[in-house]
């Protein structure tokens, strides 16, 4: 849906009458979002959405009757609106952003203000706004969860015992990144997910991708050691580098500042890739906006690793890896459904 002007039109749907105020309340004061309307339920949102036409959509993931899954799949085939799921700490935001939902932000629930969580919702409706949106898989197929498709196992080659990836993604990323692991074989070289993600959502989403794919997924804990069939998921809130420990490496997961606006950042992890990692290394840029990875995925190049960037077809936002291709920093780009096989015959080279 086309934007009045630079203002972003949103409506709320939400049951609670005391967070439906507070976001409506929120977001008013910021000079580029209209409170375009509201919902109390599913049934009322499929009624006024086509009245109201909204350039974004906010919506509790947990609603009486219809919820927030059902409504999305119900709502997306017709109108093509970016939205954002506001949740509380819940598995099912998965199941959203696979239904089609482009973002999520966690409500309010003492471990940030209500001013930070409407900081954060009107950076990531803005974001939103240029989301390219599609449609999830079809209800009955949803109900069956997405399964593993691996590639032929690698098999015993010493040169990828050494061997690095390091993957990064935000806007979109959930779904793009799983698309990518879950065509991996087991005995892929040891990787490392940076997904901008809040607290919380890192350690159910790292358990996600494990129960999916074939290699073991779980979120990276400070110092753990690098290992074929092993992909570590930054931790929310932390800064997540590859430091070298004799001839093997670890992760070094550490408090720190923002950098290109994240923590994780995608840009602190590739640069620690090109500085460290002394063996075949690759870096994969996806889904995002902004430039987060660009400049450490271009430094991961200049140090000899073979760089992957996802296409804009696929991208649910063409931000970081059209950044990354326009400064050279990315030798190839495919679609998400098309990186783990560019990656494998890469990596039977070796």
């Amino acid at each position: 849906m086309a934007m009045s002007g630079n203002v972003i039109r949103v409506m709320v749907v939400d049951d609670s009458a005391v967070a439906r105020g507070y976001i409506i309340s929120g977001l008013s004061a910021k000079p580029n979002t209209q409170i375009a309307g509201f919902a109390v339920d599913a049934a009322d949102a499929l009624q006024k959405v086509g009245e109201l036409r909204p350039d974004v959509i906010t919506m509790d993931v947990e609603m009486p009757g219809t919820g927030g899954i059902e409504l999305i799949r119900k709502l997306l085939p017709v109108y093509r609106v970016p939205v954002i799921l506001v949740s509380s700490l819940n598995l099912r935001v998965f199941d959203a952003l696979d239904a089609g939902a482009v973002d999520f932000v966690r409500k309010p629930d003492g471990t940030q203000s209500k001013e930070e969580f409407i900081n954060t919702l009107a950076q990531k409706i803005v974001v939103s706004a240029y989301a390219k949106v599609r449609p999830g898989r079809p209800a009955q197929a949803a109900r069956a969860e997405v399964t593993a498709e691996p590639g032929t196992p690698l098999g015993p080659r010493p040169a990828m015992d050494g061997a690095v990836i390091g993957l990064g993604a935000s806007t979109g990323g959930t779904e793009a990144t799983l698309e990518v692991l879950r065509r991996l074989p087991a005995d892929i070289p040891s990787m490392i997910i940076v997904q901008h993600m809040p607290p919380g959502f890192t350690k159910m989403y790292a358990e996600r991708l494990g129960r999916i794919c074939a290699m073991e997924v779980r979120e990276a804990v400070d110092g753990d050691e690098l290992h074929r069939g092993l992909a570590l998921v930054a931790p929310a809130d932390f800064q997540c580098r590859v430091v070298r420990a004799g001839n093997r490496y670890r992760v070094a997961c550490k408090p720190g500042e923002k950098v290109s606006g994240h923590r994780p950042s995608v840009d602190v992890l590739f640069q620690s890739m090109a500085e460290n990692v002394k063996g075949p290394m690759a870096g994969i840029i996806m889904t995002g906006m902004g430039r987060d990875g660009a400049d450490g995925l271009l430094s991961m190049r200049k140090a000899g690793a073979y760089t992957i960037g996802q296409d804009r077809e696929s991208s649910v936002v063409y931000g970081m890896p059209m950044v990354a291709f326009d400064i050279g920093a990315v030798q190839i780009q495919a679609s998400c459904e098309n990186i783990a096989g560019v990656l494998l015959r890469r990596l039977r080279e070796l």
